[in-house]
């Protein structure tokens, strides 16, 4: 693409040299820069990518994108046939010419931004899987994978991608054909710019609570939150959880904007009635169409029906019948994310991904406040990562769960019983019974013979992970799979 076609949409350039030239890609990884393309050079967290200019020169870079202010030029030679475009924001720079580069892709089908502290994930497949079951034609992007069509492409590294990995795949979907994407955006995508350039249809909004604050990324709350909001200035037509403390007062931030809300407590235009919790399932009474109907979700927990309000509130916009609606519902499941493994005994046995403190608090609390039985709970902590929090959820499942199977999960290059040691350090501290099984299998089988249909077994940690990683090696390890091989195989459950 021609280099002043690349440009469109973004102010306050300042050029040196021609902007008639052919561009063959857009990189702003100087590993990648081949012969003919554009270096976008980025200050990181980690790095600055204003240190490569002359290390992409040599390579055939012919047009070089720079942030004012943040590396002296004039130190280096760079040659009269070498473009050099100045803008006061290279990360919105990216964003912007990636979108011009790939046509615009998101303007070609409906896209849909979901944000927010928790829930972003299940609300993401639930709406996939409801547009899906309507006969559409589906992209998703966010922290699990990225699917086109039911399809499953690759899996993700961070919740939202950058914009010039995300423009390209916006690029292949419409290839495919595909008329509705769903995506997770993240605080850190949009406050670097990376989903500038998109053109939202419908974004919505989940909760906010404390997480993400750090010198690397928010520094407190407010600066989170007004990230969070730039996705409603940049969507006139937005849903909200109005239960929310932050979600309540986003109506009356955007009022020329087109705000559905939906809650349980508070009055929304969609609320959710006669809501009944099981450890396999809950259903509650909502208005579909023109009349209360009940809807059954095969995932627990009350942040459930918030998330199935949330879907609910995309399917009616999108003309969606409530037959639909209610069957998708019915069937859908995330994985690693609350996710319940079928299984011949009837055994509630929960996958979730929690791997943090406060995800594992939030886990157990919440299959605590709906079980009739006892809570069982699996878990690990993972080796080479913050060592601090390994006592903390030990106490965390001794105060919470009936019973916990402390077992490996991701020892990397540790000796998964010095890890098991520190987590048991906290689990001393409560009252709670536990037992270390230090192999991860020998662990979910011991729980699952203890349990019973009353009880919920809560393998914490793996989720969506299809692996164990132990001395940089990563040996399949699929929990669904494992756990339907010790049913098959058999046992005497006593």
């Amino acid at each position: 693409m021609i280099l002043k076609n690349l440009l469109v949409g973004l102010e306050g350039l300042k050029v040196r040299g021609n902007l008639d030239k052919e561009i063959r890609e857009i990189q702003n990884d100087s590993r990648k820069v081949q012969n003919g393309d554009m270096f976008v050079a980025i200050k990181g967290f980690v790095s600055d990518g204003h240190q490569y200019i002359e290390e992409v020169i040599q390579k055939g870079a012919t047009a070089i994108m720079v942030q004012e202010g943040c590396f002296d030029l004039t130190t280096l030679t760079i040659p009269e046939d070498v473009t050099i475009i100045m803008l006061s924001n290279t990360r919105r720079g990216l964003a912007i010419t990636s979108t011009n580069y790939y046509g615009n892709p998101s303007s070609k089908f409906k896209l849909i931004g979901v944000t927010g502290t928790k829930g972003k994930t299940t609300t993401t497949f639930m709406i996939k899987e409801i547009l899906e079951k309507a006969g559409k034609k589906v992209g998703l992007m966010g922290t699990i994978a990225t699917y086109i069509n039911g399809r499953r492409l690759e899996d993700s590294d961070r919740t939202t991608p950058e914009s010039i990995e995300m423009q390209k795949m916006f690029s292949k979907m419409v290839e495919e054909g595909v008329e509705y994407v769903v995506m997770e955006v993240s605080s850190q995508s949009l406050k670097l710019h990376r989903v500038d350039g998109c053109q939202f249809d419908l974004c919505l909004f989940t909760n906010l609570s404390e997480d993400h604050i750090s010198e690397k990324e928010h520094p407190d709350m407010k600066d989170y939150f007004e990230s969070k909001m730039k996705l409603f200035q940049m969507c006139k037509t937005g849903i909200v959880n109005i239960d929310d403390l932050y979600g309540s007062k986003i109506p009356k931030m955007f009022p020329d904007n087109d705000i559905t809300t939906y809650g349980i407590d508070n009055f929304a235009k969609l609320l959710a009635k006669d809501i009944t919790i099981t450890n396999s399932y809950v259903d509650f009474r909502v208005k579909l169409t023109t009349r209360n109907e009940r809807v059954k979700v095969g995932i627990p927990g009350r942040f459930s029906v918030y998330n199935s309000l949330a879907a609910i509130c995309v399917a009616q916009k999108f003309g969606i019948d409530s037959e639909i609606i209610k069957e998708a519902l019915l069937e859908v499941r995330v994985p690693g994310r609350s996710e319940l493994v079928d299984n011949k005994l009837e055994l509630p046995i929960m996958i979730d991904y929690a791997h943090s403190p406060e995800s594992l608090q939030n886990i157990l609390q919440a299959v605590k406040s709906y079980t009739r039985g006892r809570v069982i709970s699996v878990f690990g902590c993972g080796g080479d990562r913050d060592k601090g929090k390994r006592p903390i959820m030990g106490e965390i499942s001794g105060k919470i769960a009936d019973f916990t199977f402390i077992t490996s999960d991701n020892p990397r290059t540790e000796k998964p019983e010095d890890i098991i040691e520190q987590i048991e350090q906290g689990i001393k501290k409560t009252k709670g019974k536990y037992k270390v099984v230090v192999d991860r299998t020998e662990a979910i089988t011991e729980a699952i013979k203890m349990a019973t249909k009353r009880d919920i077994i809560v393998l914490a940690g793996k989720g969506h992970e299809p692996y164990q990683e132990i001395n940089g090696v990563k040996y399949d390890y699929d929990e669904r799979i494992i756990v339907k091989q010790i049913i098959e195989k058999g046992f005497d459950k006593k």
